[in-house]
């Protein structure tokens, strides 16, 4: 007896702490934040802070700032005050420092660049946040630049929960860069590791041990073992590296046998590039405004306090650059998609006129008897052996109705856009240049893809006297293109609609670069003549298997090869499928086995002159 109500008594005092245990506070966070000329990035980094899903009332922000000179102060200081009003953040320490003439540090001749001064500085900076965190015994120190991107507001919460020494979330940015280092060579310095794009590409998910965090380190302060993180070289005994904060701060782990992670369950955010030392505070606005629509592919439009309206950067004049129309093609009840595209836009510059889609999902037998509809006898979808879709019907007419716009408002030059791309940075300076090429070259194209997918084995070839034009092979996908008024005629010439099969097959038969035969035999007269940027301009923005891929076109029911018939929907998954790895700037070109070639046809067995994916 006396067991049994012993065991009951301990279940009991097990049960009890679990639901004491399950309303503990949250861990504090002491976030320091050290800001220098950042008012172009501050509107969105301080909205996107305010935003995270972590109790305020546990939180401690930090703010240390000096040498401004732009508004950065301005901004600072009004946000302050209006947090401070709503008294949700534990207290809000701001070191605000004023300065007059050229706002330099010493020995400075620009704001932008490194010297031994600069170093010494941030060290000690960092070095003071740090021992500030630790003087107000805060649980976790988390280490934050001002130009880092939280586009996922769970990430404090996820890195707290992570429960580990030192962590920090996957940023990522425009090229290969981002805030974690794989290696460390025997200088100390950045050495790739063999999982590095494994891990930034977020195919190899988890948190993952690391030689180097820096830009977003969260350091829990509660362990023994953190007294000896440090950001100053002076604080390590027999320090053996260079005098740099984040090599110091990783060195300051590394010696102790504190590990680092770098967690990429989520997509957390982006950060931005360093500038070079040859560059000008003026060219970080170049780059926010590409890692603000970088962001889109992935998230929402980043929503700011309009507190910081007044401070964002004037949006560029928008332009047609000298084409007669620019096309965005979008279905009505994809609002979401024509909201994110009008956001890119704005940012781009770009005046685009809105094309409602053809949806699949309504056409009915009297629109396909209307319009003379009929699919291509014989016709199966090469990768699923099954007959038209009727979202491919709707896709096709949607670019078929625009050719015929072109050819009724006699327009010369157009470009024809799909809603879910994405711009490759610094798009519209690589897009002039692509534009002065077709140009200066115009009687040798009819059709210039801007995006598309590059197939397998695919061989192409430059245009003479180009960097930016080649002759196009077997291709799919119409995510934009140029269009000239011989290039439309081209393509309605044939009466398509009697003999349907997808668009992305259709212009390769025009262009007469189909492997199919039988298809291409329905059309006689293959005279199109296509070229495409390279390396690629635009990308989708999700590819089969990602986190928020979603098909619209696939999504639809299949049409009777004689009736015209809805049937039983099945499932495609190739439209977007990244089938050869085509990632845009961030890897390689085209799939493997894809070859560019330097000039012309004639030069094809010029090996040295051929540059295949995998050649070293």
């Amino acid at each position: 007896m006396r067991l049994l109500v012993g065991l009951s008594l301990f279940l009991l005092s097990v049960v009890l702490c679990e639901d004491e245990s399950s309303e503990w506070k949250d861990p504090t966070v002491f976030i320091t934040i050290l800001v220098r000329n950042k008012a172009h990035v501050l509107p969105y980094f301080l909205s996107l802070l305010y935003n995270l899903n972590y109790p305020k009332d546990r939180i401690i922000l930090y703010f240390k700032s000096h040498d401004n000179s732009d508004n950065s102060l301005e901004i600072l200081e009004e946000w302050v005050e209006k947090v401070n009003r709503e008294h949700k953040y534990h207290s809000i320490i701001k070191e605000l420092e004023t300065c007059s003439g050229g706002c330099l540090l010493a020995g400075e001749t620009s704001p932008v660049g490194w010297n031994d001064a600069k170093f010494q500085h941030i060290m000690t900076v960092r070095q003071n946040a740090l021992d500030l965190a630790r003087f107000y015994w805060s649980d976790y120190m988390w280490n934050l630049d001002s130009d880092v991107l939280l586009l996922n507001p769970d990430v404090l919460q996820d890195l707290v929960n992570a429960n580990l020494p030192v962590v920090a979330p996957l940023l990522t940015s425009l090229g290969q860069y981002s805030n974690f280092w794989g290696e460390m060579n025997d200088d100390f310095y950045y050495k790739r590791s063999a999982d590095y794009g494994a891990i930034r590409e977020r195919k190899k998910l988890g948190c993952h041990n690391v030689a180097m965090v820096h830009s977003s380190q969260l350091i829990d302060l509660r362990t023994r073992e953190s007294d000896h993180v440090a950001f100053h070289h002076r604080k390590i005994p027999d320090y053996p590296g260079p005098e740099d904060d984040i090599i110091v701060f990783a060195l300051s782990c590394s010696l102790n046998d504190i590990p680092m992670y770098v967690c990429n369950q989520k997509d957390y955010g982006m950060i931005m590039l360093p500038l070079e030392d040859h560059q000008k505070l003026e060219d970080d606005l170049e780059i926010l405004r590409y890692v603000l629509l970088e962001s889109t592919s992935r998230h929402p439009p980043i929503k700011i306090d309009p507190i910081f309206h007044k401070y964002l950067p004037q949006l560029p004049q928008k332009s047609k650059f000298g084409l007669d129309e620019i096309y965005m093609i979008n279905l009505e009840r994809r609002e979401d998609r024509k909201e994110r595209m009008d956001y890119n836009f704005d940012l781009l510059g770009i005046n685009a006129k809105h094309v409602p889609a053809v949806d699949g999902r309504v056409l009915t037998a009297e629109y396909l008897d209307q319009k003379k509809i009929r699919m291509m006898p014989g016709f199966s979808e090469p990768y699923h052996d099954r007959p038209l879709k009727l979202g491919e019907i709707g896709c096709f007419m949607s670019h078929y109705n625009i050719w015929e716009e072109m050819i009724n408002l006699d327009y010369e030059m157009i470009l024809v856009l799909e809603d879910d791309i994405r711009f490759e940075p610094f798009f519209i300076q690589k897009f002039h240049s692509f534009l002065e090429e077709l140009r200066d070259r115009r009687e040798d194209w009819d059709l210039a893809f801007v995006g598309r997918k590059i197939l397998h084995n695919a061989e192409e070839w430059y245009l003479d006297g180009t960097n930016s034009l080649v002759y196009v092979d077997y291709t799919h996908w119409t995510l934009g293109y140029v269009l000239t008024q011989t290039g439309a005629r081209k393509l309605i010439q044939p009466e398509p609609l009697s003999k349907m099969i997808p668009v992305d097959e259709y212009i390769p038969i025009m262009y007469d670069r189909h492997p199919n035969i039988t298809w291409m035999n329905n059309f006689p007269v293959r005279n199109l003549k296509a070229v495409s940027a390279s390396p690629r301009l635009i990308f989708p923005t999700h590819y089969t298997g990602e986190d928020g891929y979603i098909s619209d076109t696939e999504d639809t029911s299949l049409i009777e090869a004689d009736k015209g018939e809805d049937t039983v929907p099945t499932s495609r998954e190739e439209t977007k499928e990244d089938t050869d790895g085509e990632k845009g700037a961030k890897e390689k070109e085209g799939g493997e086995g894809h070859c560019v070639l330097a000039k012309d046809k004639s030069k094809l067995s010029t090996s040295n002159d051929i540059q295949c994916n995998g050649d070293n």
